[in-house]
């Protein structure tokens, strides 16, 4: 195989409060290949917009990186902020959501492409800017007759095709697109995830397609992983993952989705851990189904199993760190809508 063009190993990512470090990423490791999608998901709070920007150089003030970060061979933790700002675009890209917010309304379609354009290839000239503006633009299926118009004069789909072309026009060989369909209706969330598909293909470009809508990872996505409280528990094949969850948490999140076939809701019982003071061992334990004694006595180590994917569960061992009487049940109360509530 390949070298990867982003790989982690081991990163954490954590922001210093009043009330002690919060553990948005601790301890994930992945790799995303040329060309490959990779899907990124788990409920709200996990930690998956952080593991985005920190790829990307974009995180506030008062947080810190530790681990291994790669992209095409550079290790990115510890490089110089004015480096990661000039592999900012022309290497390393990002599709936002909400494109309203994201685009100036006073200026002009064509503005925006310029501006990008001029900081990072300021040597191409007015006529050349124009020719690779109008070039990202027919790529998304906008014609270059609106180049010059404003955002208002466009659709919500329409403007997350423009947020898509100034990526583009870039040339990155890797993206992350976070939650690039919300908001939008189904149609169009169609037609912008056949249009991300199309740019794997003709351009090579590796992604990780951060959302909370399976649906969209089982279209779009070549793996999955699946985030939990900081941690990846779950990642492999998009297909067999969605077939054969190994994972609790996997499974649960499944079991949530709504299809044509659903004929009744269910929902996880509980709560996200607190990132400050996460529970000892699994953090998934308090609200795990299959919980065992030793899960709450010591985190569970990534196993590899037949099917390939990799997932940190004690349901899969190994069996040899798994101490006398961990297997038995864990005896708690369950945990009721009032509790939750």
């Amino acid at each position: 195989m390949t070298e990867p063009v982003l790989a982690a190993e081991d990163l954490r990512v954590w922001y210093g409060t009043e009330r002690g470090p919060v553990r948005a990423v601790d301890g994930v490791s992945f790799e995303v290949h040329e060309g490959e999608t990779l899907g990124l998901v788990g409920e709200s709070g996990c930690g998956k917009s952080t593991l985005g920007r920190a790829i990307l150089g974009l995180l506030p003030r008062g947080a810190a990186m530790d681990g291994s970060l790669r992209f095409k061979g550079t290790e990115l933790v510890g490089l110089p902020r004015k480096e990661l700002e000039g592999m900012r675009g022309p290497e390393l890209g990002l599709v936002f959501q909400e494109p309203m917010t994201r685009l100036n309304p006073l200026m002009r379609i064509s503005e925006h492409f310029e501006e990008t354009l001029k900081i990072h290839e300021p040597g191409l000239g007015k006529k050349g800017m124009k020719e690779r503006a109008t070039e990202a633009l027919r790529h998304v299926g906008i014609p270059p007759s609106r180049y010059d118009h404003y955002p208002h004069e466009f659709s919500g789909g329409m403007r997350q095709r423009i947020m898509i072309a100034l990526t583009l026009v870039l040339r990155p060989a890797f993206m992350v697109a976070d939650e690039p369909t919300t908001a939008l209706d189904v149609l169009v969330e169609a037609q912008i995830l056949r249009l991300l598909g199309d740019l794997r293909q003709n351009f090579r470009t590796a992604m990780l397609l951060i959302t909370h809508n399976l649906g969209i990872v089982a279209e779009a996505c070549d793996r999955v992983a699946v985030m939990y409280a900081g941690r990846i528990v779950e990642i492999g094949d998009a297909r067999e993952v969605f077939a054969e969850p190994q994972h609790p948490y996997t499974r649960e999140l499944l079991a949530s989705t709504i299809s044509l076939h659903t004929t009744g809701l269910h929902s996880i019982p509980g709560a996200p851990p607190d990132l400050a003071d996460p529970p000892a061992g699994c953090r998934f334990h308090p609200r795990c189904p299959d919980a065992m004694r030793v899960c709450e006595q010591r985190e569970p180590v990534p196993v590899r199993l037949e099917t390939g994917q990799v997932t940190e569960c004690w349901l899969h061992g190994p069996a040899d760190r798994i101490p006398e009487n961990g297997t038995e049940p864990l005896e708690r109360e369950a945990i009721s809508v009032a509790d939750e509530a």
